[in-house]
């Protein structure tokens, strides 16, 4: 695991002290996590120019070669906070992050977690939180991007990169944007706020299409809560908390 002091061969050049900047790491969440441990503040962030054991939910495999943005955020809150409701506010501060970067795409948001754009899949959010007692004692927040990373042929009905928008621009560039986006996100409230629901809802690439999991019916949306509303064939409406979307092809 590449390390954080100056003469660490991990290191890619000097960077302000709460971004640490590493080429090779197994997982940015993990080192984020050891920071964290070790009493870093919030606003500490790790990005690598690769990670060797990126995951995503459920600790399913998470690709990060080179020119990708591999990114995690450290949240502290001073509240209890809606660890369940995390990722969709964080998806929203990113998406407008890079939409003023990019005035060129328009990025929309899969619930609960992925971030599209041209209907194939751009980049994804992780919310993993340390607990001490009943509430968070931190919250590290993985973002990953393609950015300029070459999305492999077999794949490339389902994903896509910034690339071929913003050539010129690049993780190092990109990052500070992000943390400000996360930390902004990361304030704590018990229910997304009807302006959330709406802005979300403008972004819905879910809305009105056919899913077989995690519950069978149409997408309608998310409620306060951060529920994914799914209205089943006999008309009943299922609120699903958490789970793997599967769309339905036919």
């Amino acid at each position: 695991m590449a390390g954080l002091t100056g003469h660490s061969a991990g290191r890619l050049k000097p960077v302000p002290p709460a971004l640490h900047l590493l080429d090779s790491v197994p997982s940015t969440q993990d080192r984020l996590h050891e920071l964290a441990a070790q009493g870093a503040p919030g606003g500490t962030a790790v990005l690598a120019a690769e990670q060797t054991e990126g995951r995503g939910r459920r600790g399913r495999p998470w690709a990060s070669p080179r020119g990708g943005l591999w990114l995690s955020v450290l949240c502290r809150p001073d509240a209890a906070l809606a660890i369940e409701l995390l990722s969709l506010r964080v998806a929203l501060a990113v998406a407008r992050a890079i939409e003023a970067r990019v005035p060129a795409v328009a990025i929309r948001l899969k619930w609960p977690n992925d971030l599209m754009l041209d209907d194939r899949k751009l980049g994804g959010i992780l919310c993993e939180a340390r607990w001490q007692g009943d509430r968070p004692a931190w919250v590290a927040v993985g973002i990953g991007l393609n950015l300029g990373n070459p999305i492999p042929r077999e794949l490339a009905d389902q994903a896509v990169s910034l690339a071929g928008y913003a050539p010129q621009l690049t993780p190092e560039s990109l990052a500070p944007d992000l943390v400000t986006a996360v930390l902004a996100a990361g304030e704590p409230a018990r229910a997304l706020s009807p302006a959330e629901v709406t802005s979300f809802a403008e972004r819905d690439w879910l809305r009105g299409r056919r899913i077989r999991e995690p519950e069978a019916g149409t997408a309608e949306g998310i409620s306060p809560d951060g529920l994914l509303g799914i209205r089943r064939d006999d008309g009943t409406l299922a609120l699903v908390r958490s789970g793997t979307v599967v769309i339905r092809e036919t």
